[in-house]
């Protein structure tokens, strides 16, 4: 009588998610000029059914070095429309900080709070809740390819082109880490060794 042979069954391959690309093979920076900034909130004031929401939002993150946590969870008492300020409470143990208000910012919201359903969060969904991280986010990046920018940009970039502007116009160290409410100073550091204009003159030798 012939023996059964065992039919051993196929190994499957071990399932494993794509690799999550970083940021360096993505982009050659993390940062936007300011004549980017300005492409990207003026594209997303025209590219949704938002977009004086929409526009403002690019504005205020990067205008005050905001976090995607810090801006969604803005309230309406947290701005000061008579003095103009607006009282910034930072995340991951940031230092708050009396922010001042431009005259743009300041048109626009009231502009807001008068066309949005009633909510006490600033930048709110139309059902009055407040936006959530992913909906930043996909503001943000529709945004940047509405503008034309040739790599996909994210809400934290805005954060790092306030530091890197600040920076760049000779704003005292001290100074940039108070505004963007750094505990640690070597978080702010990283705009000033980015900032090139300290090596201008360096070539002129012969």
């Amino acid at each position: 009588m012939a023996k059964l042979r065992l039919v051993q069954p196929e190994k499957t391959a071990k399932f494993e998610p794509p690799r999550r690309k970083r940021n360096a093979e993505s982009r050659a920076r993390e940062y936007l000029t300011l004549a980017e900034v300005r492409k990207v909130r003026d594209a997303a004031r025209v590219s949704g059914r938002n977009g004086l929401r929409d526009g403002l939002l690019v504005l205020m993150l990067f205008r005050h070095g905001l976090r995607v946590a810090e801006v969604i969870r803005l309230t309406w008492d947290e701005l000061h429309f008579d003095d103009g300020t607006l009282l910034v409470r930072r995340v991951k143990n940031g230092r708050e900080a009396r922010h001042f208000l431009e005259g743009d910012e300041i048109r626009q919201l009231k502009q807001l709070r008068r066309e949005s359903p009633a909510s006490r969060f600033v930048f709110c969904s139309e059902r009055g809740g407040p936006l959530s991280s992913r909906t930043v986010h996909h503001i943000v990046q529709k945004a940047g390819e509405e503008a034309g920018l040739p790599f996909s940009i994210h809400p934290h970039m805005l954060r790092h082109s306030k530091g890197f502007q600040l920076a760049q116009n000779g704003t005292d160290t001290r100074a940039i880490q108070g505004y963007l409410g750094h505990r640690d100073i070597k978080s702010t550091v990283i705009y000033t060794e980015l900032d090139p204009s300290r090596f201008k003159g360096f070539g002129r030798d012969i």
